[in-house]
């Protein structure tokens, strides 16, 4: 009408008095394309139509058995498909897929804005049907909707799915289902499927759980364990065992389904097997539940890590804790009691890994009070093994920031401004390493196994395979660095190009050039501050695992505020505060698991009034009693000039398993040449030339 071209469609059912009635939820849909787009598969939801574009249907569809399921559900169809590639011939965009994309988003976020009830909603869909036939790769067609992900945030979805046509191998058309999602705590995943066949279920009480989790910004803990459970080499799933406690506290199997837990904190055994470890790596696991009081702590849940704690020592393995936790639990009900629960499992914990034993913690959420003290007892101690990974979504703090607020303390804008990784947490070394999410946290932890899971009962991490020879001439490897004149490591170390091995260079390039090729390196507290001029990888040599610690060997630009009683750079091949510290952890973190190289540059202990208000001698002291203590065999080489107390916290003499080497041409002394001319020498020199007749 008024000069519109396009057909409008009514579809009219009989009512109860055999009067023709409207069916609302089709109108503008003709009742082949809403079969096309699935809209059968919403028979168990009551619909309600919602304004949209045209040829944009959005519904708000509610469970006739489950009230509480609600969602927003859009469907499209896409009737053209044009391909724009670029000079390479790769795909550059699909702009009429792009195009009803952004028109369906376009309307749910439209309705999410009009609605306080419909923003909350967080297990919305898209659906877009595509007519003509796909003629593409699908790898190329991934890397399109990967580029699309960033528009799809925010808006409370929990899948996209693009329904086409391909052609198979006898060349007849076959219907796929292309489903984008955003599985909790992980990125964009997409998957190719067959399209479904029955209607869809409304939500059970297993997804309401996940979607309570979900709306608080967490994630559910049994959500977690298809990640825990992959393999790092993409070969078979390893399995999960969960426990609880028997009538004395001990842990028991338990076969039950999952969101079975009574406590706040799920237990259990994860083992996965690999090339390495046929019989699987087995680790303790604990994941924190965020929809029960936020994971708050009484003594059902230390109840549970003191059987963690039992367990992992019965298996001789690691623990690996997913912990979000409000604290201590507070009610009517509960007090001070709680406070002993609590001590108690600090206790367990202190001992745990003083005996040698290995805690990883994986900060999930806001983790506050006790929670962070179990976390600082488990990985950041001076004896601890373990690690602590933190992601964008994580914070410790010991105080909450409503509460600091409310008692007038220094807070700042937020959780993360006060124990985020960012500022705080992962400057400080406090937190070890950073993952985008907790799919990439769990990649950490597999990449930390690859280094360092040792099977019951044996000395060493196994051996890695390796096509790495070990007598490769490193000469060739390249070099890189600000302010660093070699294009080969080779170079560092010729007597043509650094004649006195006084030249900077960069000591990533020669632990990079010292390390098996073949195997990834992991670099740990990378962004821990003023500590810059220590690196510390996990990596493999011959295939045996091995903690590699270089000593920076290029000048190295301070951060911030410069004291005025402090050097204005970091100079190369010197011990600071922070770096001594570094190396302690470091070397402790290796001892009784794998052995350690250090590459060595040393000039000493930096002995500025700021260095030694900044507990430099502790931390230089702290150095010798990681290396007299060290548990393994120490491999010392020093590849250019080694001064000063650095000879006494790594003296062959701290340890009898330490072995000490140099390459060729580098220099040893107690103190630089022109100090020792300037300073300790200076006496004497004039002694004997007032003494001489010839003078």
């Amino acid at each position: 009408p008024d000069g519109d071209e396009r057909s409008a469609w009514f579809t009219f059912r009989p009512g109860p008095d055999r009067r023709p009635v409207e069916d609302t939820t089709l109108r503008g849909l003709h009742p082949m394309v809403a079969e096309r787009l699935g809209l059968w598969r919403l028979a168990d939801f009551d619909l309600t139509r919602l304004p949209s574009p045209v040829d944009v249907h959005l519904f708000r569809a509610v469970g006739r058995s489950v009230p509480d399921d609600a969602r927003l559900v859009v469907l499209s169809d896409v009737r053209d498909l044009t391909v724009l590639r670029a000079d390479d011939g790769e795909i550059r965009a699909l702009p009429q897929i792009e195009h009803v994309l952004d028109a369906c988003l376009d309307a749910l976020r439209s309705a999410r804005a009009a609605d306080r009830g419909d923003a909350r909603l967080e297990w919305n869909r898209v659906l877009l049907y595509v007519w003509p036939v796909v003629d593409l790769p699908l790898r190329e067609i991934d890397t399109v909707f990967r580029l699309l992900a960033p528009r799809t945030q925010a808006l409370g979805l929990e899948q996209i799915m693009i329904q086409f046509r391909m052609a198979d191998s006898s060349g007849e058309p076959r219907e796929h289902r292309l489903r984008l999602s955003r599985p909790p705590g992980a990125g964009l995943t997409v998957r190719l499927t067959d399209p479904p066949t029955e209607p869809m279920r409304e939500l059970d009480s297993y997804a309401q759980k996940v979607i309570k989790a979900r709306r608080r910004g967490a994630v559910y803990p049994y959500e977690l364990v298809p990640m825990l459970v992959r393999n790092p080499e993409r070969g078979a799933p390893g399995s999960f065992t969960e426990y609880d406690l028997d009538p004395s506290g001990s842990p028991v199997v338990v076969d039950r389904a999952p969101g079975g837990n009574s406590a706040n904190l799920v237990l259990g055994t994860v083992s996965t097997p690999t090339q390495r470890y046929p019989e699987g790596m087995t680790r303790v696991v604990l994941i924190g539940d965020p929809t029960k009081a936020l994971g708050a702590l009484a003594e059902a849940e230390c109840a549970r890590v003191m059987a963690a704690i039992e367990l992992a020592r019965r298996l001789d393995a690691p623990i690996e804790w997913f912990a979000v936790s409000a604290g201590a639990k507070i009610a009517m009900d509960s007090g001070t009691e709680n406070m002993d629960w609590i001590s108690r499992v600090l206790r367990g914990i202190i001992e745990f890994t003083q005996d040698g034993f290995e805690f990883n913690v994986v900060v999930t959420g806001i983790n506050v009070g006790a929670q962070p003290y179990w976390n600082a007892e488990a990985t950041m101690l001076m004896h601890t093994k373990g690690i602590l990974v933190m992601t964008p979504d994580s914070a410790m703090v010991l105080t909450g920031k409503q509460s600091l607020d409310y008692s007038g303390g220094v807070s700042a804008e937020d959780n993360f401004g006060i124990g985020g990784y960012d500022r705080i947490m992962g400057p400080n070394g406090q937190a070890q390493y950073w993952a985008p999410d907790l799919s990439g946290a769990v990649d950490v932890l597999l990449a930390h196994y690859a280094h360092t899971y040792r099977a019951p009962g044996e000395r060493f991490p196994r051996p890695a395979p390796s096509t790495d020879p070990v007598d490769r001439d490193v000469s060739s490897s390249p070099h890189s660095g600000p302010g660093c004149d070699f294009a080969t490591v080779g170079e560092v170390f010729s007597s043509v190009t650094n004649p006195e091995r006084k030249k900077p260079f960069d000591i990533r390039s020669i632990m990079a050039a010292v390390a098996d090729a073949d195997h990834p390196t992991l670099e740990r507290w990378a962004d821990m501050i003023d500590a810059e001029g220590v690196v510390v990888y996990d990596a493999h040599l011959g295939g045996q695992p091995i903690a590699l610690l270089g000593i920076e060997s290029r000048p190295l630009p301070r951060r911030g505020r410069i004291p005025v009683d402090g050097p204005s750079s970091f100079t190369a091949g010197t011990l600071f505060p922070k770096s001594s510290k570094k190396t302690a952890r470091a070397i402790n973190a290796a001892s009784g698991n794998r052995p350690l190289v250090v590459l060595a540059n040393l000039s000493g202990f930096d002995g500025s009034p700021e260095s030694l208000r900044e507990v430099q001698l502790e931390f230089g002291a702290e150095i010798g009693r990681a290396v007299v203590n060290f548990d393994g065999p120490i491999v010392f080489c020093v590849v250019s000039r080694y001064h000063g107390g650095a000879f006494v916290v790594f003296s062959g003499t701290l340890n009898d398993n330490m072995e000490i080497a140099a390459v060729e041409g580098s220099y040893a002394s107690v103190i630089g040449g022109a100090p020792a001319a300037a300073v300790v020498f200076a006496g004497e020199v004039n002694k004997r030339t007032a003494a001489d007749d010839r003078v």
